[in-house]
């Protein structure tokens, strides 16, 4: 049995991998409080970009050029994707190699609130706490790894988390209007793996950072911080594009690393594993698992490693991402479990991107979601309910009725305002958030627009 590789990690508070668990957030912070003794590391520290600007120039669009200012497709969409890497390449290669580069200098922005979670070197923090090794079986992977992630927002994102978070960060203005990114506004994601190439041999060759870290399921540690490297095995490029793709505004691409690849150097070896710009609610994966997808371009020459963990009929999800996990499903009446279940996608994960959150990341029957051992309890794979996930919404429609949707940004309801509102209101970080006045919320109409009870 395959454990199950998101769960854990999505339901993780902010007292995950902290040195000290008694962490108290604050907006602006920049760590979680445990730094690396000198005689260890004497480079940099990790300081929170967050001067974020009222306005910004959009700037050129080389991935519309690419395709020709026409709807993004299977087709085109590797030009596309290759367009959007060579407009940040700049930026991101001078990242990798300068341990002193600016994010700041450079407008580039981080997200609040999240210093509980940051270990003190790069502001990394847990991505999935543990991936079994079997999931990649045939890797060449030795052991377990965590993942570590680091999200930063260009120039015109900026503004977004301005009409949000404001000056102080204490009071966020939430309403359909300030959750809205503006066109050309990009988010980046990277992944790093704890498992190296010595561990991993398709991470040979990978850029290594340092960080201070408690999770590490490859050395087997989890409760002292400790100096470890990571590898770079996935960066995640998502633009608003309302133009290329008109049904849900964005394009999600995921870069992952091929030591395979040519190149002069480990950008270039940082490969397109697929794209999507929709969920194709056309196509029901489970009955019809051979329906081919419109909105999904997976590229066929991507390395095999990444390819093992595709989500429901093969929708884009990388290794870092938690598309497959250990489910309990209803078949015929029955309690039925499905290992390694094909669960999600990165669209349909981020599409549940609202405040308060109402629905969970993934097809669970309830948020918080039950389990049994590493076993999610989920709707039964394509049914009306599993769909409500892999719809293709505009960012300003929600998932479910009554909350605001937030333009397929996760870090803002997953991270960031579960982090302020149990800072600031003493409550412990619920999934399920507080209503705008800042009382429980005790009663929500789900999809069907059916009032249920929390």
């Amino acid at each position: 049995m395959i454990k199950a590789i998101a769960y854990t990690t999505l339901l993780l508070s902010c007292s995950v991998g902290f040195a000290d668990t008694n962490c108290s957030p604050t907006a602006f912070g920049n760590n979680n409080g445990s730094i690396p003794p000198k005689s260890e590391y004497s480079g940099p520290l990790f300081q929170l970009s967050h001067n974020y600007p009222e306005k910004s120039n959009a700037g050129s669009t080389p991935w519309r050029t690419a395709i020709d200012n026409k709807p993004i497709t299977v087709a085109n969409a590797n030009q596309y994707v290759e367009a959007l890497k060579q407009y940040i390449s700049a930026d991101f290669r001078a990242m990798i190699a300068n341990a002193n580069w600016d994010p700041a200098k450079n407008g580039w922005y981080h997200a609040p609130w999240l210093s509980c979670e940051r270990e003190a070197i790069h502001g990394m923090y847990v991505g999935s706490s543990d991936f079994d090794k079997d999931l990649f079986d045939g890797s060449g992977l030795k052991k377990d790894f965590s993942t570590y992630v680091l999200t930063m927002y260009n120039d015109v994102a900026g503004p977004t988390l301005k009409h949000v978070w404001g000056e102080t960060a204490q009071t966020p203005t939430i309403t359909q209007d300030s959750s809205q990114f503006a066109e050309n506004a990009i988010v980046t994601k990277y992944a790093f793996t704890t498992a190296n190439g010595d561990n991993w041999d398709a991470m040979q060759g990978a850029l290594q950072w340092p960080l201070y870290i408690t999770v590490n399921a490859t050395t087997g540690n989890h409760k002292t911080a400790q100096l470890n490297n990571a590898s770079l095995m996935q960066f995640d490029l998502i633009v608003k594009d309302s133009q290329s793709a008109p049904n849900t505004g964005w394009v999600f691409a995921t870069l992952v690393y091929d030591k395979d690849a040519p190149g002069k150097d480990v950008w270039d070896k940082m490969v397109p594993l697929g794209a999507m710009w929709g969920n194709d609610p056309q196509v029901n994966s489970t009955k019809n698992p051979n329906q081919p997808l419109t909105e999904n371009w997976i590229n066929p020459a991507a390395p095999a490693y990444a390819k093992m963990t595709l989500g429901w009929g093969d929708r884009l999800s990388g290794p870092n991402d938690g598309g497959r996990n250990d489910a309990i499903v209803m078949v015929d009446g029955k309690k039925t479990k499905m290992d390694n279940l094909p669960s999600s996608s990165c669209m349909s994960c981020h599409g549940s991107a609202e405040w308060p959150m109402h629905s969970f990341l993934l097809p669970t029957t309830t948020n918080p979601p039950q389990s049994s051992g590493d076993y999610l309890v989920m709707w039964p794979p394509g049914s009306p309910q599993w769909m409500q996930w892999f719809q293709s919404r505009p960012g300003n429609v929600p998932q479910d009725i009554g909350t605001t949707a937030f333009d397929y940004d996760m870090v803002f309801v997953f991270k960031s305002l579960q982090a302020w509102q149990s800072a600031t209101t003493g409550r412990p970080t619920l999934l399920q958030g507080l209503d705008r006045t800042g009382k429980p919320i005790n009663k929500f109409k789900n999809y069907n627009g059916v009032e249920v009870d929390q």
